[in-house]
């Protein structure tokens, strides 16, 4: 056999033989499936962070193929953790059954029901990340984070909203408990939930802790309630004044008056204050998984104001889960999603997050300003690799990468469509107020196309680029779908929403105020100078590509030793930079790589600069009353 005929020799021995052992995966029909499935987890083993969980499934005799969720609603991609699935075994009639993973499809386990057997028990251990370098930490001495898209096998052949649940789990002992689960009954810490549809139960997740407070956020007279529960690594981090809980209200209250419905029967905010369990945002019909540091309450600047995060992904309950984009809507988490319109689903959702926060006094209206010059000075000058790739191909980043960590982010670029995204909807925002004389707006269209069949939840309700489209025409008539087209596929810039609202980017020589208060990690950002961000210890976390770094030779990775003999600290560059306006004093940097040193100069004489947003003066103020709260 010749080495060039190897290739197609092995591969037609992998597609031949080894391909017919594996019986076929039936697809998702929508059907009921019969009976319903317990699923009974314990989450009490927090010595080694394990969830156990046994399943008692009603089955016919026969072939039967059981999957592992892959596809995460809201990740956009596969990412479910089976890597940290262990102990599977399957019993019926107290004999343990054979069981075959799918040489192609690894998430999909074979196995055959014998004769006379009507139950099959499945058990599993799923053993969470006992450290960050496995993935997120989702258990701790004092909280959890309880997926249950991790904890589950369901029955191929059937839509997600075919299959019953019957969902129970055993907590550590005392523990409050937070979930959009409703509770059917308890017997000491296990609680038993009431049978709900499988796409609903991988949708409710659970945080449960050992210092816990819910906080009544149901605006006044509101017959929906909505709640923050909080879990914290102390006790001292749940003090949270009424002034700020007044806040959190004001969110949902802005919300309400923006969307006009609401699509849920209740809501409850799953609120982590951890620097132990991992932080995250993840949005659900009912609900939203949300992780910051503990200092969330404590540590609070009423000047900066709160992180956007609960703003987001309350949003979500509208844009993404209630209406969703047709091709993110599959049968069952184990058919493949697609990403095109992210830039709405995300990217609109960021946008109405920071507004929502700006509205609710979250974040005040300085801040808020402060916050979008950040992303507006990104797309004017920190995405050269706009130059070869568009907002609307990073939507297929989440498959591409995964979220995995980038050596020149704002060269390769990542999910730019929820930032860029933002840009786009700012300046269709001001497109219309400015077209319409301050008599519509971006919130006419949220009210149109999020804000329908007030008091419906249970049903998904898709979305494409023509009812985008259509709806926006619905507001204003305009030629949408070019200006959409344009920004996306990298026709037109992103920063155009700016101006349009009455507002220019500026750079001056020194941060805002927003921009002090969220470098509380202790690095130097010099990005819009020499082009690179260091973190306390000198270390560079990011190179602009081009800039004047890059070109004299440093990389991602390296670490800043001195300037111009003189031992690295933030002021000491930022100072080095100052002195070399005049060109009289080039700025020398000690670079450690690896092993190795080596001297770089950099002869960059524009000073210090950062961005911030000033008045254009003689045009209309949109940004601030885009900001600004409703009446």
């Amino acid at each position: 056999m010749t080495p060039r005929l190897l290739p197609l020799a092995l591969a037609l021995l992998l597609a031949g033989p080894l391909a017919a052992q594996a019986p076929d995966i039936p697809p998702p029909q929508d059907v009921p499936y019969p009976g319903t499935i317990r699923v009974e987890v314990d989450a009490t083993d927090l010595a080694h962070r394990i969830f156990r969980v046994k399943q008692t499934i009603p089955v016919q005799p026969g072939s039967l193929t059981l999957l592992y969720p892959k596809w995460v609603p809201g990740g956009h991609s596969p990412r479910n953790p089976i890597d940290k699935i262990a102990g599977i075994t399957f019993k019926a009639n107290g004999q343990t059954l054979e069981w075959k993973r799918d040489p192609l499809d690894v998430n999909a386990f074979h196995l055959q029901v014998p004769a006379g057997v009507q139950t099959l028990t499945a058990e599993f251990d799923y053993l969470t990340p006992t450290n960050g370098s496995q993935g997120r930490v989702v258990m701790t001495p004092n909280m959890l984070n309880l997926q249950f898209l991790a904890t589950v096998l369901y029955p191929a052949g059937h839509y997600a909203h075919r299959i019953m649940i019957d969902p129970r789990v055993t907590y550590p002992a005392g523990w409050t408990v937070f979930t959009a689960l409703d509770e059917e009954g308890r017997s000491g810490d296990t609680v038993d939930y009431k049978d709900v549809p499988l796409d609903i139960f991988v949708d409710s997740p659970v945080y449960a802790g050992r210092y816990a407070k819910n906080i009544d956020l149901t605006p006044a007279g509101g017959k929906v309630p909505v709640k923050l529960g909080v879990v914290a690594d102390a006790p001292k981090y749940l003090e949270a004044t009424p002034k700020q809980i007044e806040l959190h209200k004001a969110l949902v209250e802005q919300a309400l008056k923006l969307f006009g419905a609401q699509h849920y029967d209740h809501y409850q905010f799953l609120f982590s204050l951890s620097d132990q369990m991992g932080g995250n945002g993840l949005e659900h019909q009912r609900s939203s998984e949300n992780g910051v540091e503990p200092d969330y309450f404590t540590g609070w600047n009423e000047k900066i104001g709160f992180t956007d995060l609960l703003a987001h992904e309350y949003t979500h309950s509208w844009n993404g889960k209630y209406r969703r984009p047709a091709d993110l809507w599959t049968p069952n988490f184990n058919v493949p999603m697609q990403d095109s319109l992210l830039w709405v689903y995300e990217g609109q959702t960021q946008y109405w997050g920071n507004v929502l926060a700006a509205r609710s006094g979250l974040r005040p209206l300085p801040a808020s300003i402060d916050a979008l010059a950040l992303v507006a000075a990104t797309y004017a000058e920190n995405r050269p690799g706009l130059s070869w790739r568009n907002i609307q191909d990073t939507t297929n980043d989440p498959i591409i990468a995964n979220r995995a960590p980038r050596a020149y982010r704002n060269y390769q670029m990542s999910e730019d469509y929820y930032s860029g995204g933002q840009m786009i909807w700012l300046e269709a925002d001001a497109l219309i107020r400015s077209r319409s004389g301050g008599k519509k707006s971006l919130d006419d269209f949220a009210r149109a196309f999020f804000g329908v069949n007030d008091g419906e939840w249970e049903q998904q309700n898709t979305y494409t680029f023509d009812d985008v489209v259509a709806t926006l025409n619905k507001v204003l008539p305009y030629d949408w779908a070019t200006f959409l087209r344009e920004r996306l596929d990298g026709k037109t810039g992103l920063t155009g929403g700016i101006e349009a609202a009455g507002w220019r980017l500026v750079f001056k020589d020194t941060p805002s105020a927003y921009a002090k208060a969220n470098a509380r990690w202790g690095g130097a950002d010099f990005v819009y100078s020499l082009g690179l961000s260091l973190g306390k210890d000198g270390t560079v976390s990011d190179v602009r590509w081009d800039s004047p770094a890059f070109n004299a030779g440093i990389g991602s990775g390296a670490t800043v030793v001195a300037v111009n003999g003189q031992a690295f600290s933030p002021d000491v560059l930022a100072d080095a930079v100052k002195a070399n306006t005049d060109g009289k004093a080039p700025i020398a940097l000690l670079v450690k790589e690896f092993d190795r040193y080596r001297t770089v100069t950099i002869d960059y004489r524009g000073g210090l600069r950062y961005p911030h947003l000033e008045r254009i003066p003689g045009t209309p103020d949109y940004l601030t009353a885009i900001l600004s709260p409703r009446k």
